[in-house]
């Protein structure tokens, strides 16, 4: 009746999977989840239900305003950032429950209306929204958190009968008060005296009570979390005077038949009390009749033709979508293709049997007005597979030339709703959401929700706080540990060798470990969705509450998978930045040279360009949308790619799938040469163009749909079960006995559906390979030919792995000038200038940190400047900025003779005067001089403080590469850089050193545990493996250094070289015992008496 879950955020501690599990076990028959403000795990919860054949009842559980304050907003205290106030809740809610599909509409509209007054605090349901709301079809429960039975608590039965003489004018039969013992003393919350009396009240004035357990758990041992989430959601640590008490859980019927045996004998009443108080429980829960499906699932809920252009009348959206879609076919000449055209009749039909015309028309609409701003679209995933889509222009690439599949997108024996993702620039992403609420209206659209789940991090964060650890013990040990799953936490404690400092002291910390595993997955908060957007008919409101996020957008309350079972259309709008790298490139040629470069015309840039794939082929990816990871270099290294085919292969083989089932070994040694190999000659057709090889899921679905006989679409439904262990043996038994009654013998059955069962699940969509290859070619070409620009956009939009400083590195080895930051030349973006040596990059203001857009924009207002003083008065830079500025050179420009120790100086003095003139001495002195520009004699700052400054100001080594004042000792210790490794044989020993530009421990194959690190030296990258039998020694340094030194052995990947390590030292440390005690210390540390 009355039933929490971890979607209840930092109140809940057990999802709502577990509480219908545990009501099925416990013999329960029916089951609520009221959830406070948020109805968002309803749609897990009704599906859950079903499945154990639980009949679920839906509500709510909000905050209201009290009757003497019906401004919901009247003294409500602000939430805290952790470190301030404690956070007090509104102290008065009560429980809602949808009889019926009005209701629910009536409880979402309700809930909808108490977020958007929140204002960024907690929704708080006022008066009149209760009475516009709350005055039919739904239940209203007065528990002990609401203001009549808070006033029984206080002893004051009469002031409880004048508080609730509103409710039941506003409720009326639907009315209840809900009698909730904990087993607690006193007559607050929970206690006996407290139910006792809200029974007694009931009965006095004729209103029906019911009993709940007020649960937040499903089993009794959780009561420690649910400690912890009141800690959480509070700030503070736990209160051991506010604890749980480890009653608020699931109980099975018979305690809580105890439950109401002892309330009704403390009413006085006999045991008939406590019968009628469990018969009017379940009388109330049986009026409450909604069904899933009337929350709208299993039904589809597209906006209305007439939003999308077409008449009201019957056949007038496929009118317009075939009408739009020849128009499309003419413009993209395959008007006179019969095989496109026969392709687009043949799915005109399907999508008009499923009546999905809205669906490509409103996606097609987006797309448009996307394109009318000027922003780079492009479909990505199974729907790039259409020719629909390609004839709406909403898909590049023509699904035809590429042997893509209809039915891997869209078919009628597929019950989910198809879905099509578009990219965009990431920087005008928001711009898109904003024309499409525009386009269609707020009754029809928002965006997906998104549960913030406890990881291994947060759920240490919180828990730690909570038992009082100090906040910098917390802090050290979250950020200590990976990215992990909060239940692995105990077991990567025991495991990683990069926590075994942490594990040796583990008990100290006492139940830490345990209480933040007991977390894990249990929503900590709910936020937006990075790119989903929901497109629905006019009833979108009543079928889900929406919050507005902090930019203002509707959130509904459900996730993306909710959405889709809900019938509701997702699309997808995801903010790619190297849509944005590339358009700022483009952007930056035109305001440069005048030249108007379109990437998606090919007269303008051939996606098979020589100097691009030559460069692709060397492994020279770095800033390639796609192709920049030290696995794919690594991949693109051995598969040496000549065409677009073969990066649309690349892609699609750099994948959890075809890894696992060694599908790249086989297809760059079939691509090199070897005879592909075919298990039947049918299947020749089929994986020709992969040299037999595997790869894509359009190539599973014509596997099955040959051998067997089947439809396309049914195989595309076999494909899909693949990934389900329980339906995996029926798709084994269908696929032996259709395809051996075809006559194909048992060895070929075989050796098939071995490949079929452990590649169908985990492959690659092939029109989602093919929808990323264009923008990686594209990235390609730039680099190839306008590698300035595409830096620029690289630095500015920051889209792929490689921190900036590396970008910069890159940059310099293609000999291309980085600019340092200065005030004259400098602008908020980064920008391409005109050098003696080619075109250059100009760092941009918006890299020095701390700076904000105010500082930026007068700094850019003021240009140019003649002088620090001149700065300081038009700019007006604080000191703080002024200082960095001065230590990065963004002046030395401007004050020849004079260091920058100098400057500080004057910087200094200059702050100190603006703080001593009063408001009346704006003027400059007579003179015009503030402070002396003399030189002070201050010696200038070395080569290295200079780094140091660049470093922490810009996280950028500007001026020299930070290595290079390590060249002195890696010479002596006769290290080999990355421009030279590629010179060394196989198996030689090496020792390389760089700035650690990435570490990653990604699933492998033969599931050992291997730590992948990259070095970036100044000459290039250095990627190194550490296997499972060096990580005692290597793991805690790897982990925590930001210098390395590593001694290993070189292997060949293809023409490229490298290394496998066996020992790893932090370069400070022995580049300290160099300093300090002389060479041979550097060489004892690594315990060598000479150089390598």
């Amino acid at each position: 009746m009355h039933v929490a879950s971890g979607y209840s955020a930092r109140y809940g501690a057990s999802l709502p999977g577990a509480l219908v599990q545990r009501a099925a076990e416990r013999g329960m028959t029916t089951l609520a989840l009221t959830d406070r403000d948020t109805v968002a795990g309803t749609v897990r919860f009704a599906k859950a239900a079903a499945a154990a054949g639980i009949r679920p009842l839906f509500g709510v559980d909000v905050a209201v305003a009290p009757l003497t304050s019906p401004d919901p907003t009247a003294g409500r205290p602000r939430t805290p950032v952790r470190g301030g106030a404690h956070v007090v809740e509104p102290p008065l809610r009560i429980t809602l429950l949808a009889q019926s599909a009005a209701g629910w509409a009536r409880l979402c509209r309700l809930v909808s209306a108490a977020h958007a007054a929140a204002d960024g605090a907690a929704p708080v349901v006022s008066w009149p929204t209760l009475r516009e709301f709350a005055d039919q079809d739904l239940v209203v429960l007065l528990g002990p958190a609401s203001e009549p039975v808070q006033a029984l608590s206080a002893g004051r039965p009469d002031v409880a009968e004048q508080l609730l003489a509103p409710w039941r004018d506003l409720a009326g039969e639907r009315l209840r008060l809900e009698a909730v013992y904990l087993g607690r003393e006193g007559t607050g919350a929970g206690s006996l005296r407290l139910a006792a009396r809200t029974v007694g009240l009931a009965d006095q004035l004729g209103v029906p009570a019911v009993l709940s357990n007020a649960v937040r758990y499903a089993d009794p041992v959780q009561h420690r979390l649910a400690d912890v989430l009141d800690a959480a959601r509070l700030l503070r640590p736990v209160d051991r005077r506010r604890l749980d008490g480890g009653e608020r859980w699931l109980k099975d019927p018979a305690a809580m038949a105890a439950a109401a045996d002892r309330i009704a004998r403390a009413v006085g009443d006999d045991r008939g009390r406590a019968a009628r108080l469990l018969a009017e429980t379940e009388a109330t829960g049986q009026s409450c009749t909604l069904t899933p499906a009337d929350l709208g699932l299993g039904h589809p809920h597209f906006p209305e033709p007439s939003v999308v252009g077409a008449g009201s009348e019957r056949g007038s959206a496929m009118r317009l979508l075939r009408q739009r879609c020849e128009t499309g076919m003419v413009a993209r000449g395959l008007d006179t293709d019969e095989r496109a055209v026969r392709q687009l009749d043949y799915e005109l039909e399907v999508i008009g049997r499923l009546g999905f015309e809205g669906y490509f028309l409103a996606v097609a609409q987006v797309v448009a007005d996307t394109r009318a701003l000027g922003i780079r679209v492009a479909a990505r995933g199974s729907g790039a597979g259409s020719m629909v889509n390609h004839a709406l222009f909403v898909a590049t690439a023509n699904p035809l030339e590429h042997r893509l599949l209809f039915e891997r997108f869209l078919s009628e024996r597929r019950t989910s709703l198809p879905d099509i993702d578009l990219d965009v620039e990431s920087e005008r992403r928001l711009e898109v959401y904003d024309a499409i609420i525009e386009r269609f209206g707020r009754e029809r659209t928002a965006v997906t929700g998104m549960p913030e789940t406890y990881r291994a991090r947060h759920a240490l964060r919180d828990t730690g706080l909570a038992l009082g650890i100090p906040p910098q013990v917390v802090g050290e040990i979250a950020k200590s540990f990976p990215h992990i799953r909060a239940r692995d936490i105990r077991g990567a404690l025991a495991e990683l060798p990069e926590l075994r400092q942490l594990a040796a002291r583990a008990e100290k910390f006492g139940p830490l470990w345990e209480l933040a595993e007991g977390l894990d997955a249990l929503p900590r908060g709910y936020a937006m969705h990075p790119c989903g957007v929901i497109l629905s008919n006019a009833a979108l409101l009543d079928r889900l509450p929406v919050q507005p996020t902090p930019a203002g957008y509707p959130m509904v309350q459900a996730d993306k998978e909710d959405v889709e079972d809900l019938g509701l259309l997702k699309l997808d709008v995801l903010g790619v930045r190297m849509l944005s790298s590339m358009a700022y490139a483009v952007a930056e040629i035109r305001r440069t040279t005048g030249r108007l470069l379109d990437l998606d015309n090919p007269d303008h840039v051939d996606l098979n360009d020589r100097r691009a794939f030559e460069m692709i082929r060397a492994s020279d990816t770095v800033g390639l949308f796609q192709l920049e990871s030290p696995g794919q270099q690594d991949l693109v290294g051995r598969l040496q790619p000549r065409h677009m085919q073969d990066v649309v292969a690349d892609i699609s083989l750099f994948r959890p799938g075809p890894v696992s089932g060694g599908m790249p070994a086989l297809f760059i040694a079939a691509r090199h040469g070897a005879a592909p190999r075919y298990a039947h000659p049918d299947l020749e057709p089929i994986l020709s163009d992969t040299y037999g090889v595997v790869i894509w899921h359009e190539q599973i679905i014509a596997i099955l749909s040959r051998m067997t006989g089947c439809d396309r679409a049914a195989g595309d439904v076999a494909r899909r079960a693949l990934a389900d262990p329980d339906r995996l043996p029926k798709v084994e038994a269908w696929f032996r006995r259709t395809a051996g009654e075809r006559g194909y013998a048992k060895d070929v059955l075989d050796e098939v559906w071995e490949t079929v069962s452990s590649f169908g699940a985990y492959g690659f969509c092939r029109a989602h390979a093919v929808a990323f290859a264009v923008p990686a070619l594209q990235s390609a070409y730039l680099k190839a030919h306008f590698p300035a620009y595409l830096y620029a956009g690289l630095l500015e939009h920051d889209p792929g792995m490689w921190p900036r400083r590396v970008i910069v590195a890159d940059a310099r080895r293609h000999g291309v000038p980085v600019l340092p930051v200065d005030v004259n030349h400098s602008r908020g973006q980064h920008s391409v200038e005109q050098t003696v040596h080619g075109w250059g990059v100009r760092l941009a203001f918006s890299t020095i940190k701390g700076i904000s857009e105010t500082e930026t924009a007068r700094l850019m207002a003021g240009q140019p400047y003649t002088g620090l003083q001149d700065v300081w008065l038009r700019a007006r830079p604080s000191l703080p900025l002024a200082q960095r500025l001065i230590r990065i050179g963004a002046l030395d420009a401007l004050s020849p003779g004079l260091t920058r120790r100098d400057l500080l100086l004057q910087a200094t003095e200059l702050h100190r005067q603006s703080r001593n003139r009063t408001a009346a001495d704006g003027q400059l002195p007579l003179g015009g001089e503030l402070v002396t520009a003399a030189p002070s004699g201050l010696p200038e700052m070395t080569s290295r403080d200079k780094l140091g400054a660049e470093l922490d100001t810009l996280s950028i080594d500007v001026s020299r590469h930070l290595m290079e004042h390590h060249h002195r000792l890696l010479r002596e210790l006769g290290a080999t850089d990355a421009a030279h490794l590629r010179n060394l044989v196989p198996g030689q020993r090496v020792l390389v050193a760089g700035v650690r530009a990435s570490t990653q421990t990604p699933p492998i194959p033969s599931g050992k545990r291997v730590i992948f690190t990259t070095l970036e030296d100044g000459s290039g990258l250095v990627d190194i493996a550490f296997f499972e039998d060096s990580h005692e020694n290597v793991a805690h340094t790897v982990f925590h250094s930001g210098l390395l030194l590593v001694r290993g052995t070189v292997e060949a990947r293809g023409p490229r070289r490298t290394v496998v390590g066996e020992m790893a030292w932090d370069l400070d440390d022995v580049a300290a015992a160099r300093r300090d005690h002389g060479p041979q210390a550097a060489l004892d540390l690594l315990g060598r008496t000479g150089p390598a």
